[in-house]
């Protein structure tokens, strides 16, 4: 087991690891940029690093000050959260090359899974279903693209291969604005991913989206830890998260759980990972896999009991999986509230000094931020300040008890989207259970807070 890990990320994510670094012995290092001086984990880990300034690319996506400061402190491994370098093959690679450990999945998986079009051919070739589409890369035969978009069926969405984060992505209704819609997501692509190649799929009217939680050694082990719905989502970003998706048969999710699974054993995959799936229809339909730790993973360790952060540096430690497929067992319901600094209908950002930060407790209840009382939340990153969890051994608890929690949690001195939580805790539509993706956006829509998509 290593003696030392740095930490390279920020806020609820960044004490979550030290937390469980804590739990198996080992010392910990921060990094931290000038306007994180004061935070919790900083405070709290056995050294701390500050690598530049507030800006996330002056800091938190410096790699060589990243390098620098697991060299100057003697680390043996790197931990990168999620979101800022978690994903970036280069940076894994660099990590490697300099005598460290990545916390992750090998480079070369990375950039596998990275670009969308050869993450699908790798799934298509192990069975996992993928929502139809081009073949690989569109061409750049006007003419090709027009016919694989009559053998598609519209609509059809265009989607940049290195994107990510609901980024470079196009809905096409028609054919008269097929040419133009690519030519477009062509462009962006290139500006912000340098990577102008896109592919075509299916625009699904109204699905689900349902995801896998995978964890696999470097010994050819894997298993998967059950699935999340994920569905209640503004603008492509989550906004609660759920484990078990409800509605889903469970032989249907052990299926494609089991295909997931076979899957990172062919390509080799070490470490976490998430198969994201559209569901519609009783069908699952591949669109992208995450080589990190998700946001909402709590749910999945609420009803399965497995520390998916500890396991992540369990076996980059090199150890086989404690567990195997048959160990698992699913056990009542866990739901996410994502708790951000920012008007609760509005989603203007609202940083600033926190006066008052209450939260609440009893059973089933899990908090996970790194925000205490008197914590100024910058203004120079993710609105995301905690992450409110509740488990019950029904949905119907597990709603009923964060209805609870969300009456019981108080912040002051900023905005937050509690508000709004609480309303979707009532949402009749929710507490039925299987609300699309697009839900959220038209009920906020009929409130007349934003425009239909």
């Amino acid at each position: 087991m290593f003696e030392k890990i740095l930490i390279a990320n920020r806020g609820e994510i960044a004490l979550r690891v030290l937390r469980a670094c804590r739990e198996l012995g080992i010392k910990t290092v921060a990094v931290h940029s000038e306007a994180d001086t004061e935070a919790k984990y900083v405070k709290l880990a056995d050294e701390s690093v500050c690598i530049g300034p507030a800006p996330s690319g002056l800091s938190y996506l410096n790699v060589p000050a990243i390098i620098s400061a697991a060299e100057v402190t003697d680390s043996e491994a790197i931990h990168p959260g999620y979101g800022f370098l978690s994903e970036n093959a280069d940076f894994a690679e660099r990590v490697e090359q300099s005598g460290f450990v990545f916390i992750g999945p090998r480079p070369d998986t990375i950039r596998l899974m990275g670009d969308k079009v050869s993450a699908k051919d790798a799934m298509k070739a192990a069975g996992v279903p993928c929502v139809p589409g081009s073949d690989g890369a569109l061409p750049e035969d006007p003419k090709e693209i027009v016919k694989i978009g009559r053998a598609v069926g519209y609509p059809v969405i265009i989607k940049a291969a290195g994107g990510g984060g609901g980024r470079g992505m196009r809905v096409v209704h028609t054919e008269a604005a097929l040419l133009n819609a690519v030519t477009t997501t062509r462009a962006e692509a290139q500006a912000a991913f340098s990577n102008p190649v896109v592919y075509m799929e299916k625009f699904l009217e109204n699905p689900r989206h349902v995801e896998i939680q995978i964890m696999a050694d470097q010994h050819g082990n894997a298993v998967y830890l059950g699935e999340r719905d994920c569905s209640m989502q503004r603008r492509h970003q989550k906004v609660i998260e759920e484990a078990p998706a409800p509605g889903i048969d469970r032989k249907l999710i052990a299926k494609i759980g089991e295909r997931c699974a076979e899957a990172c054993r062919k390509i080799g995959y070490r470490g976490a990972g998430t198969f994201e799936f559209l569901y519609e229809n009783g069908e699952f339909y591949f669109i992208e896999m995450n080589t990190r730790v998700q946001v909402e993973h709590p749910v999945t360790e609420m009803i399965t009991g497995v520390d998916i952060v500890q396991a992540q540096i369990r076996v980059a430690a090199g150890e086989k999986l404690w567990f195997r497929q048959r160990d698992i067992e699913f056990r009542g319901h866990a739901i996410e509230c994502r708790i951000n600094a920012e008007d609760p209908f509005k989603f203007t950002p609202s940083p600033g000094k926190i006066t008052n930060w209450h939260t609440p407790g009893g059973p089933g209840i899990r908090v996970d931020s790194h925000v205490y009382n008197g914590y100024t939340v910058p203004p120079h990153y993710d609105s995301m300040i905690g992450k409110l969890i509740a488990y019950g051994d029904t949905r119907e608890q597990a709603i009923r008890r964060m209805r609870i929690a969300l009456s019981e949690m108080a912040v002051g001195g900023i905005k937050t989207n509690i508000a709004l939580h609480q309303e979707l805790m009532l949402d009749a539509r929710f507490v039925e259970g299987g609300t699309s993706i697009h839900y959220l956006e038209h009920k906020l829509a009929d409130r007349g807070e934003v425009k239909h998509n």
